[in-house]
Protein backbone atom coordinates (compact mmCIF):
# COMPACT_ATOMS: atom_id res chain seq x y z
CA UNK A 1 0.00 0.00 0.00
CA UNK A 2 2.99 2.29 0.53
CA UNK A 3 3.78 2.30 -3.20
CA UNK A 4 0.24 3.27 -4.20
CA UNK A 5 0.52 6.98 -3.43
CA UNK A 6 3.72 7.58 -5.47
CA UNK A 7 2.18 5.56 -8.32
CA UNK A 8 -0.99 7.66 -8.28
CA UNK A 9 1.02 10.90 -8.13
CA UNK A 10 3.14 9.84 -11.12
CA UNK A 11 0.02 8.79 -13.01
CA UNK A 12 -1.53 12.17 -12.29
CA UNK A 13 1.61 14.00 -13.42
CA UNK A 14 1.69 12.02 -16.65
CA UNK A 15 -2.01 12.72 -17.23
CA UNK A 16 -1.49 16.43 -16.61
CA UNK A 17 1.53 16.49 -18.94
CA UNK A 18 -0.38 14.73 -21.72
CA UNK A 19 -3.34 17.05 -21.27
CA UNK A 20 -1.19 20.20 -21.48
CA UNK A 21 0.70 18.75 -24.47
CA UNK A 22 -2.60 18.17 -26.28
CA UNK A 23 -3.27 21.91 -26.07
CA UNK A 24 0.23 22.91 -27.20
CA UNK A 25 0.63 20.45 -30.08
CA UNK A 26 -2.18 20.50 -32.63
CA UNK A 27 -1.30 17.01 -33.88
CA UNK A 28 -1.82 15.39 -30.47
CA UNK A 29 -5.48 14.81 -29.61
CA UNK A 30 -7.61 12.93 -27.09
CA UNK A 31 -11.23 12.07 -27.82
CA UNK A 32 -12.22 12.23 -24.16
CA UNK A 33 -10.91 12.15 -20.61
CA UNK A 34 -11.03 8.36 -20.48
CA UNK A 35 -8.61 8.01 -23.36
CA UNK A 36 -6.31 10.52 -21.64
CA UNK A 37 -6.31 8.55 -18.37
CA UNK A 38 -5.78 5.21 -20.14
CA UNK A 39 -3.00 6.70 -22.29
CA UNK A 40 -1.23 8.02 -19.17
CA UNK A 41 -1.46 4.62 -17.50
CA UNK A 42 -0.23 2.80 -20.60
CA UNK A 43 2.55 5.35 -21.12
CA UNK A 44 3.79 4.70 -17.59
CA UNK A 45 3.71 0.95 -18.25
CA UNK A 46 5.48 1.36 -21.61
CA UNK A 47 8.16 3.56 -20.02
CA UNK A 48 8.72 0.91 -17.34
CA UNK A 49 8.74 -2.19 -19.56
CA UNK A 50 9.05 -1.45 -23.28
CA UNK A 51 11.39 1.54 -23.19
CA UNK A 52 14.25 -0.26 -21.36
CA UNK A 53 14.07 -3.05 -23.95
CA UNK A 54 14.20 -0.53 -26.79
CA UNK A 55 17.15 1.18 -25.16
CA UNK A 56 18.94 -2.14 -24.84
CA UNK A 57 18.31 -3.07 -28.48
CA UNK A 58 19.39 0.35 -29.76
CA UNK A 59 22.37 0.72 -27.44
CA UNK A 60 25.00 0.87 -30.23
CA UNK A 61 23.05 3.60 -32.02
CA UNK A 62 22.50 5.46 -28.75
CA UNK A 63 26.23 5.36 -27.97
CA UNK A 64 27.08 6.42 -31.53
CA UNK A 65 24.78 9.46 -31.27
CA UNK A 66 25.93 10.25 -27.71
CA UNK A 67 22.47 9.59 -26.29
CA UNK A 68 20.45 11.67 -28.73
CA UNK A 69 18.77 8.57 -30.12
CA UNK A 70 16.93 8.28 -26.79
CA UNK A 71 14.75 11.17 -27.99
CA UNK A 72 13.68 8.99 -30.90
CA UNK A 73 12.98 6.09 -28.52
CA UNK A 74 10.76 8.39 -26.42
CA UNK A 75 8.82 9.43 -29.54
CA UNK A 76 8.41 5.80 -30.63
CA UNK A 77 7.06 4.82 -27.20
CA UNK A 78 4.55 7.69 -27.37
CA UNK A 79 3.50 6.60 -30.87
CA UNK A 80 3.11 3.02 -29.64
CA UNK A 81 0.77 4.20 -26.89
CA UNK A 82 -1.27 6.22 -29.39
CA UNK A 83 -1.59 3.14 -31.60
CA UNK A 84 -2.89 1.07 -28.68
CA UNK A 85 -5.33 3.57 -27.13
CA UNK A 86 -8.43 4.37 -29.11
CA UNK A 87 -9.24 8.05 -28.91
CA UNK A 88 -5.58 9.09 -28.70
CA UNK A 89 -4.08 10.25 -31.99
CA UNK A 90 -0.73 11.66 -33.00
CA UNK A 91 -0.49 13.10 -36.49
CA UNK A 92 3.21 12.54 -37.21
CA UNK A 93 6.54 11.36 -35.89
CA UNK A 94 7.71 14.94 -35.40
CA UNK A 95 4.67 15.77 -33.30
CA UNK A 96 5.47 12.73 -31.14
CA UNK A 97 9.14 13.74 -31.02
CA UNK A 98 8.58 17.27 -29.74
CA UNK A 99 5.60 16.28 -27.56
CA UNK A 100 7.68 13.58 -25.85
CA UNK A 101 10.39 16.14 -25.07
CA UNK A 102 7.76 18.50 -23.66
CA UNK A 103 6.03 15.76 -21.64
CA UNK A 104 9.33 14.66 -20.09
CA UNK A 105 10.41 18.19 -19.18
CA UNK A 106 6.99 19.25 -17.92
CA UNK A 107 6.64 16.12 -15.74
CA UNK A 108 10.12 16.69 -14.37
CA UNK A 109 9.36 20.34 -13.59
CA UNK A 110 6.00 19.65 -11.92
CA UNK A 111 7.47 16.71 -10.00
CA UNK A 112 10.28 18.95 -8.75
CA UNK A 113 7.82 21.65 -7.67
CA UNK A 114 5.71 19.12 -5.76
CA UNK A 115 8.71 17.52 -4.02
Amino acid sequence: MGNLVPFLVQWGLTSLSLWVASYLFSGLRFADGGSLIIAALLLGFANAVVKPLLILFTLPLTVLTMGLFLLVVNALVLMLVSALVSGFTISSFWTAFFASIFISLFSLFIGGVLS
